[in-house]
């Protein structure tokens, strides 16, 4: 079901005049990547783990899939790299920290930027308001900014 609908997805939306189309995908290197990359140009790919090293092993899977099919990693993020306290600014890495842009040096692929946890993001994509919108000014917001500049130099667009 889920192929059929990015099939769907990628053909029959008027897209209009884009210069990027992001498609966040569960992780891992099944069928939806495939029909991805078999249906639609692909610039780029951006792996994104949360900091756990068995997290990092679905990633790691992803970065070698699209190393296979010619499909460039454009960056590394790891997201929910630590939580910050909304009422005393205490940052908390609950998942640990720093593992996924250790694997990225270690890899040699760009590491693009620590996303720390809010229940705003998920409450903003619940809603259809996007996040850095609502929030300009929040740390998430900055990192956000920064990854899409990064990935817009690399694009060249």
């Amino acid at each position: 079901m889920l192929n059929k609908a990015l099939q769907q997805f990628l053909k029959d939306v008027a897209w209009g005049d884009l210069d990027v189309l992001f498609i966040d995908l569960p992780p891992g290197t099944g069928d939806v990547q495939l029909t991805l990359i078999q249906n639609a140009q692909v610039d780029g790919a951006v792996i994104v783990s949360t900091p756990q090293d068995v997290a990092f092993l679905d990633a790691k899977k992803a970065i070698g899939m699209f190393g296979t099919v010619k499909v460039p990693v454009l960056g590394i993020v790891e997201n929910m790299s630590s939580f910050i306290c909304p009422g005393c600014g205490k940052e908390t890495q609950i998942f640990g920290h720093g593992g996924v842009k250790a694997a990225a040096l270690r890899m040699e692929l760009p590491f693009l930027g620590e996303v720390p946890i809010d229940l705003a993001i998920r409450e903003g994509g619940d809603s259809g308001k996007p996040f850095v919108a609502e929030h300009p000014h929040s740390p998430q917001t900055k990192v956000f900014q920064d990854m899409a500049a990064t990935l817009k130099g690399m694009l060249k667009l």
